[in-house]
C-alpha cells in the first residue's frame, strides 16, 4: 500500500491530539522550560509546530490542474535541505517567527490549534485526494499528500523534542514508523544500507537540518 494516502491525515490528527493533551497538562513553569533546541522554549516550540487553520483552508485557492512537480514529502525535504536551501538560509527567520508567535498567542490558543482548529481544517480537506496539485511558493507545485507527509514528520520529530523537555509517553507507533521511513528515504540508499549493516564508513546522518 502506498505510504501517501489518507492514513497520513489520520496519523497527523493523532499526533496533533497528543500535542493538545500534553499542552493541557503543562503549568506556567513548564511553558517556559528550555528545550534541547537552543533557540526555543516549550512555548516557542508549540508556536512553531501548531497548525494554522488558514494555511490549510487556503490550499483550495491554489489547486492546479495537471501533475505536480514534487509528489512526495521526501522531495520537499530534499529541496529544503540541499545546499543553499531554505532549511539553511531561513533557519534564523523560522526561529524568530516562532518567538514572535509565542509572544503573541496564549498557550490556550496554541492548545486549541492542535486539538480543535487544526483537525477541523484538516477534515475540511477530506474531499481533496492526496494527489491533488497545489501551487507552492518555492517549489512550483506539490501534492497535498506531500505536504501532509512533511507536516506529520515535523509534528512527530518536534513531539520528541517536547517529550525530552517535559517528559511523557512516546508518540504513537504509527507516526514513529512513518517518520522513520520518510527520513531513511532521504539518505543515499547504498550509504544507508552499508551504514545500517556495519559495512561502510561514509557519513549518512543527519539527513536534514
Amino acid at each position: 500500500m502506498p505510504r501517501q494516502n489518507d492514513l497520513v491525515r489520520s496519523l497527523l490528527a493523532e499526533v496533533w491530539a497528543s500535542w493538545a493533551e500534553r499542552g493541557a497538562a503543562l503549568d506556567a513553569k513548564d511553558w517556559d522550560r528550555p528545550t534541547r533546541l537552543p533557540a526555543w522554549t516549550v512555548r516557542e516550540l508549540y508556536a512553531h509546530v501548531a497548525p494554522v487553520p488558514e494555511m490549510f483552508t487556503g490550499l483550495r485557492g491554489v489547486v492546479q490542474d495537471g501533475p505536480a512537480e514534487v509528489t512526495d514529502g521526501a522531495g520537499i525535504l530534499r529541496a529544503y535541505n540541499r545546499p543553499g536551501g531554505i532549511a539553511h538560509t531561513a533557519a534564523e527567520q523560522v526561529a524568530d517567527a516562532a518567538k514572535q508567535a509565542a509572544e503573541a498567542v496564549e498557550p490556550a490558543v496554541l492548545i486549541a490549534r492542535f486539538g480543535v482548529e487544526g483537525p477541523a481544517a484538516l477534515a475540511g480537506l477530506a474531499d481533496l485526494p492526496p494527489a491533488t496539485t497545489v501551487a507552492h511558493p518555492l517549489l512550483g507545485s506539490v501534492t497535498i499528500g506531500a505536504l501532509g507527509e512533511v507536516a506529520l514528520m515535523e509534528a512527530t520529530v518536534h513531539l520528541l523534542d517536547l517529550i525530552a523537555a517535559v517528559g511523557g509517553p512516546p508518540p504513537a507507533e504509527g507516526a514513529l514508523r512513518f517518520t522513520r521511513a520518510l527520513l531513511a528515504e532521504l539518505a543515499d540508499p547504498v550509504a544507508f544500507i552499508e551504514a545500517a549493516t556495519g559495512r561502510g564508513d561514509r557519513p549518512v546522518l543527519p539527513v536534514l537540518r
